[in-house]
């Protein structure tokens, strides 16, 4: 199905730069616009009803995603969460993390000095991981399940597995640069802890994000504080401790509804259906960069894929590609884009048209 009509995008734009900022679709325009009028509306009540509509926005998403409401939280950015969570972890434990991984994952952990360990990010990804596991005596693994430069993509089964074996491990995901490509189930993935901004796969812009918390790390959480008094006020009477940290005040009920409408389409479309999109447009992507001997080694020879290819043409012709209309990023060793439910093969053609203009 052509879901290009969903999104206002110009006829000389291909747009492939979801990896950098995912594109919101034109009824999100269209309700923000809506929504900002009705919320300063003197008249109005819709300033008085934050609590309501950010419960509801958690309910939806979890329902989407599996995550009972007392097991999520909705915060600013994927950052904000992650500080969150660790700060209020125990003390005392040693972390695992990948090598070249995003740096608002990494750098929390190495900036606390943390005991950590580093994990190399090769074809053999899930092998190093488990080589580092059974030898390291690691309590927390943290990684993104897409890696934002080369595109690796983590094998959401592997965890599964990985969970069975190393019941006690806690395991914690960024899916930034993954929910909203596929349907994701959180209570049955092995994962601990899931968290991401909302403004790329998700398509909800800036300034929303989610943290999936299962129970057993919830009860390692700020434990001296939820074993203090509650706090009285009769604002705060229906959050758990846990909520004063994670959503200590106002939340932005533009910016968090953008995500709502988000999850609203994507049950309307199916994430089932978009996974089949992507893997129609990927697959084609992957046969036409890998004739041209364009990907990665360790893509090139890994079964599971992602959507966030990095194209290895020199990051020199970024200015060339741009001025074709071929939005997308210099990255790494090469040029970065990223598929969405908004682009075709098509798009993929016109981007090949212009490679292949390059001089070798």
């Amino acid at each position: 199905m052509d879901y290009k009509s969903y999104f206002d995008i110009p006829s000389d734009i291909t747009y492939l730069n979801t990896s950098g900022n995912g594109l919101m679709p034109s009824t999100h325009y269209k309700w923000r616009e809506e929504r900002e009028k009705k919320f300063f509306d003197i008249r109005g009540d819709l300033r008085d009803q934050q609590g309501t509509f950010i419960a509801n926005v958690k309910a939806e998403f979890g329902e989407l995603f599996n995550c009972p409401v007392q097991n999520l939280f909705a915060v600013p950015n994927f950052s904000f969460g992650l500080h969150t969570l660790l700060n209020g972890m125990p003390k005392g434990l040693r972390y695992a993390i990948l090598e070249e991984d995003y740096p608002s994952l990494n750098y929390p952990i190495i900036s606390r000095q943390l005991d950590y360990v580093s994990i190399p990010v090769n074809e053999n990804l899930e092998d190093n991981i488990e080589d580092i596991l059974q030898s390291n005596g690691i309590d927390v693994l943290v990684f993104s399940i897409v890696q934002y430069i080369k595109g690796i993509k983590i094998d959401l089964n592997f965890v599964k597995k990985l969970k069975l074996k190393f019941p006690n491990l806690l395991i914690i995901g960024d899916a930034t640069q993954y929910l909203g490509t596929e349907p994701f189930d959180f209570l049955n993935s092995g994962f601990d802890v899931v968290g991401g901004s909302g403004y790329k796969w998700m398509m909800a812009g800036f300034g929303n994000g989610y943290m999936m918390i299962s129970d057993n790390v919830k009860s390692m959480l700020y434990v001296d504080a939820q074993l203090g008094e509650r706090p009285k006020e009769a604002m705060w009477s229906a959050k758990s401790i846990l909520d004063t940290f994670f959503e200590p005040g106002h939340q932005d009920t533009l910016s968090h509804g953008t995500l709502l409408q988000s999850v609203r389409l994507f049950k309307e479309i199916g994430l089932d259906n978009i996974q089949q999109q992507l893997k129609d447009i990927t697959q084609y992507a992957y046969q036409k960069f890998d004739e041209r001997g364009l990907l990665l080694t360790e893509i090139k020879n890994r079964k599971v894929k992602s959507s966030l290819i990095n194209i290895q043409i020199a990051p020199k012709h970024y200015d060339l590609l741009m001025s074709n209309g071929i939005k997308c990023f210099p990255r790494g060793t090469g040029i970065r884009i990223g598929i969405h439910l908004y682009n075709t093969k098509e798009d993929i053609d016109k981007l090949i048209a212009v490679i292949d203009k390059i001089e070798k």
